[in-house]
């Protein structure tokens, strides 16, 4: 019965840790690209000022993030009526605050280096507005693959803030990576090891997918 109850305890972990990782890195990449590719386009007094505070806001420390996020959902926050402390979507906020300044800079680093080029290539065509925003999705695809792997990679090892906002509460919001911590502490270090190894499989499978993906619609594209 105990060997049984821990066998669903780490699937549970490894589910959630997968539901949290793939949903705020998919909230994040939708964010951090628009975001991006808007900041690159437009033109206002102060850009230089956003653009510092979003480089800023890419090295943010989690615990830092992680006690916002929390100020603002305990019970007598702004955010409190929501009541979502300690809970998944807690959890989800507090990564997409982490991962979407990290990919917004990629993605508008990219544009800035090389949107000029793109948008003379698209009037050159005689491109509209929407064409030449796909074009620059098309031109850029390999800049925010990078974006999105990276703030992937940053969702599948974050800890600091989740512990915070989610409080590794058991069969509720403890991920493998808190498991790990937890495990560390109590000197447990062959599970948690076998956790370490598992994100680290997980990470190169979702990676290595993402890679066949990429080059099999570059070669249909070449094809066509």
């Amino acid at each position: 019965m105990l060997a049984l109850l821990i066998q669903q305890e780490a699937l549970n972990i490894i589910f959630l840790t997968m539901r949290l990782t793939v949903t705020s890195t998919a909230i994040s990449a939708v964010l951090g690209i628009l975001l991006g590719l808007l900041l690159e386009k437009a033109r206002f007094p102060g850009k230089r000022l956003i653009v510092a505070i979003n480089r800023t806001l890419m090295a943010t420390p989690p615990v830092v993030v992680g006690l916002v996020v929390f100020l603002l959902l305990r019970s007598a926050g702004p955010l409190g009526f929501l009541d979502l402390l300690f809970s998944l979507e807690a959890m989800i906020i507090a990564q997409t605050i982490l991962i979407t300044p990290i990919i917004c800079g990629i993605v508008y680093t990219a544009t800035a280096r090389h949107g000029d080029r793109i948008r003379s290539f698209a009037k050159t065509m005689g491109a509209n507005r929407i064409q030449t925003q796909i074009l620059f999705i098309k031109e850029l695809s390999n800049e925010i693959f990078f974006a999105v792997v990276t703030g992937f990679g940053r969702a599948m090892s974050e800890v600091g803030a989740i512990i915070i906002v989610g409080g590794n509460i058991r069969f509720l919001t403890r991920t493998m990576n808190t498991s790990i911590t937890m495990m560390h502490r109590m000197g447990e270090f062959e599970q948690a090891i076998l956790f370490g190894v598992l994100l680290m499989v997980i990470a190169f499978t979702l990676q290595l997918a993402g890679s066949f993906l990429r080059r099999r619609e570059q070669g249909s594209n070449e094809n066509f």
